[in-house]
């Protein structure tokens, strides 16, 4: 399994970002997924921020930081997860990472399902910096 990132960069504050993150090595319709995106500032923790649950029929899931500003999407022909980013602050500048955990995933809550410990395939991660 290969998670590749793309289009972080530098965007003012209040600013948009798309962010995007491509997989290969399996393929989504035959298997239960969870792909998620975390970030990780220098000094911090990884955050997961957002998430799509395939077992949920494509839930998403966002951590209150990001919620109502960041959009995950998918499309699944193209095996890419997309995070657009708006009202960017300079908080939100950090590496942004694309994570895939397989199997089964039903009635887990989104803590759980943010945390990093469930996701065993990493990209290598984008960085978004944001300027004021």
């Amino acid at each position: 399994v290969q998670l590749v990132e793309s289009g972080g960069g530098l965007a003012q504050a209040g600013g948009s970002l798309r962010l995007s993150c491509t997989a290969s090595g399996f393929t989504v319709d035959d298997v239960s997924y969870v792909v998620a995106w975390f970030r990780q500032a220098p000094g911090k923790a990884r955050e997961g921020i957002s998430c799509i649950n395939s077992s949920e029929g494509g839930r998403k899931y966002y951590a209150d930081t990001v919620k109502g500003r960041f959009t995950m999407s998918a499309d699944e022909s193209e095996n890419t997860v997309y995070l657009e980013m708006k009202s960017l602050k300079p908080e939100d500048a950090a590496v942004y990472y694309c994570a895939v955990s397989f199997g089964l995933n039903i009635g887990v809550g989104r803590q759980e399902l943010l945390g990093p410990g469930r996701y065993r395939h990493w990209g290598q991660g984008t960085q978004v910096r944001v300027s004021t």
